[in-house]
């Protein structure tokens, strides 16, 4: 036998050592890259179960977490007095205001068969106001049998008397006698800002009636006194008889006063009045919250 022959039998101790290194760097890098994944698998599970708990926890959290009070969230919170409404809310309770008083309301009549409605009103409530409401005026003739009815939008000021005035309404041979005003939908009242309640002023001079046994007319200036420039200005005269009862009433229109601006303006009736004219009123109409500095 030769014994220079390598065999199996017969490897020598740095085979084997070889052989056992070799092996062993087989194991440990399959035991490494088994952790590896399983490693993964569980950061992978964990994260799933982190978000699954994260979202559970929110939906059983998130209604129970107040959010922050506002005038139009649709329920009643922070110092509201009301369901957005009251406290430091611009918007006014119904409760909390008082309602509109009308004092009367007439036709006057133009010409054979047309006639100007006035409704004279008073707001008691010093700082609210409402921007846009809807009203009717009805109308009946002597034997209280409706002849007809008109509708529109006005402001209503905060503070005080105003009127509502509706223009050139045709009855044709009727003749109003009973005259009703009403207003057909729920008031929205609006805390006016101090600062323009306090400086927005207007005034009304020089008042002067000519011509009243042919063709009436009469004259004034209006004079905006504050730092505001005020928009869509609605002007309503209306004239009294000694006994205090209204005779006749119009209106003049002005797109704009400007700060300090003022104007001269006019109202004309095309026939003499039935009564002696012993007093006139000027009535200035406008949204205060349209009022702006610039």
């Amino acid at each position: 036998m030769n014994k220079n022959k390598k065999h199996p039998q017969y490897l020598s101790r740095v085979h084997i050592c070889e052989l056992l290194c070799h092996l062993e760097s087989k194991y440990i890098l399959c035991y490494n890259t088994f952790m590896t994944w399983a490693l993964k698998r569980q950061i992978i599970f964990i994260i799933v179960l982190i978000v699954t708990l994260g979202v559970i926890v929110f939906f059983i959290v998130a209604p129970h977490i107040d959010n922050i009070p506002t005038c139009s969230d649709g329920k009643q919170n922070g110092d509201e007095t009301g369901v957005d409404c009251g406290g430091s809310c611009s918007n006014q309770c119904l409760y909390e205001v008082d309602q509109v008083s009308i004092l009367w309301a007439r036709a006057f009549k133009v010409v054979k068969g047309r006639y100007n409605a006035v409704a004279y009103l008073e707001n008691h409530n010093p700082t609210s106001a409402i921007r846009n409401i809807s009203y009717r005026f009805r109308f009946a003739d002597e034997n209280n049998i409706y002849i007809g009815k008109r509708e529109g939008k006005t402001t209503i000021p905060a503070s005080g008397k105003f009127a509502v005035f509706e223009p050139a309404i045709d009855f044709g041979n009727s003749i109003p006698v009973y005259v009703s005003f009403e207003f057909t939908e729920t008031p929205f009242w609006v805390k006016a800002p101090e600062e323009k309640l306090n400086e927005v002023k207007v005034f009304v001079s020089d008042l002067e009636l000519k011509n009243e046994n042919t063709d009436p007319y009469l004259s004034a200036v209006i004079k905006n006194n504050s730092l505001f420039i005020i928009p869509e200005v609605d002007i309503v005269v209306i004239l009294y008889d000694k006994d205090g009862n209204a005779i006749t009433s119009s209106r003049t229109y002005l797109e704009q006063l400007d700060r300090g601006e003022s104007k001269e303006i006019s109202f004309t009736w095309p026939s003499p009045f039935n009564e002696k004219v012993v007093a006139s009123e000027i009535i200035p109409i406008y949204d205060i919250f349209l009022t702006k500095l610039k």
